[in-house]
C-alpha cells in the first residue's frame, strides 16, 4: 500500500474520507455494520494543527503513543474539543500512570499486573473507568511488550476478577514479516475465549484484514497524516 498521502489541512480531509470508505466497504463485504468499527487516527509525532484539521474534518477518535508527547499538545486540544477520545497506543511506564489517568480515555496497551494494578488505583482515585485493552504478544517477539497468547487467560481473569480492571478488548501488533491473519485470527479466538467484546488491531497497510477478522477499532496513522517524520522524542 502506498504511504504517499497528502498533508494540507484539505488533504487530511480526503484522506479520511478515503480510509473510511474502505473501512465501510471491508465492513459490508464482511458482513459486518461499518458503524461497529471505531478508527483510531494516530497522531503521533503530528502536531495539534494537523490534529485541528482532523477534527475540523469531523473526526473525533485519537490514539498517541507516548504521555509526555501528548501533554504537549492534547490538553488544549481536549479543551477545546471535549467531544474528542483518546487512546494511548504505545508502552506505558507505571511512573507515570496518573499522568496517563489524567490524559487518556483509553489504554490499550496493558501489559503486566504491576501496570494494571496502578492503573485500578489511580481510575478509583480518580472517580473514572477508562476502557483497558490487553496487549497480546501474538508473535512471541522477544523485543515487543505484551502478554503472552499462553498466559492471556490467566492474565485477563486476574485484571478482571482480582484487580478489577475495566477490560474492555485485547489488542496486538503482528510481525511485520508474517501473514497478519494468522494473529488477528488467534486474538479473535482469545477474545471469544474470554468473553471480551472489543478488538483493537489493523494498522494503515492491513487494517480491511483486520475487519474480515473482527476487528473493532482499527489504529490508522499514515494513510490519514502522511509519513512521520524521522526524529521521534525520547521517553514516554
Amino acid at each position: 500500500m502506498t504511504t504517499d498521502v497528502n498533508r494540507s489541512p484539505t488533504d487530511i480531509r480526503q484522506n479520511l474520507a478515503a480510509v473510511k470508505s474502505r473501512i465501510e466497504d471491508a465492513a459490508t463485504a464482511g458482513g459486518r455494520d461499518p458503524a461497529a468499527i471505531t478508527l483510531v487516527a494516530i497522531s503521533k509525532i503530528h502536531g495539534a494543527d494537523r490534529i485541528s484539521a482532523a477534527i475540523a474534518a469531523g473526526h473525533r477518535v485519537f490514539g498517541e503513543n507516548r504521555v509526555q508527547e501528548s501533554e504537549t499538545k492534547w490538553p488544549a486540544l481536549q479543551q477545546a474539543h471535549p467531544q474528542v477520545r483518546l487512546h494511548l497506543v504505545g508502552p506505558l511506564q507505571s511512573n507515570k500512570v496518573k499522568r496517563a489517568v489524567q490524559l487518556y480515555d483509553a489504554i490499550e496497551t496493558v501489559d503486566r499486573l504491576k501496570l494494571a494494578r496502578a492503573l485500578a488505583r489511580e481510575m478509583a482515585a480518580a472517580g473514572k473507568a477508562l476502557d483497558c485493552f490487553i496487549q497480546i504478544n501474538t508473535g512471541e517477539e522477544p523485543q515487543k511488550a505484551g502478554i503472552l497468547p499462553a498466559d492471556a487467560d490467566a492474565f485477563i481473569a486476574s485484571c478482571r476478577d482480582e484487580i478489577g480492571l475495566p477490560v474492555v478488548g485485547l489488542m496486538c501488533i503482528p510481525p511485520v514479516d508474517e501473514e497478519p491473519g494468522l494473529h488477528f485470527g488467534l486474538l479473535a479466538e482469545m477474545a471469544r475465549r474470554n468473553g471480551v467484546a472489543k478488538l483493537s488491531m489493523g494498522m494503515s497497510g492491513d487494517f480491511e484484514t483486520a475487519i474480515r477478522f473482527g476487528a473493532t477499532h482499527v489504529r490508522v496513522g499514515t494513510a490519514i497524516f502522511g509519513e512521520r517524520p524521522a526524529i521521534t522524542p525520547a521517553g514516554n
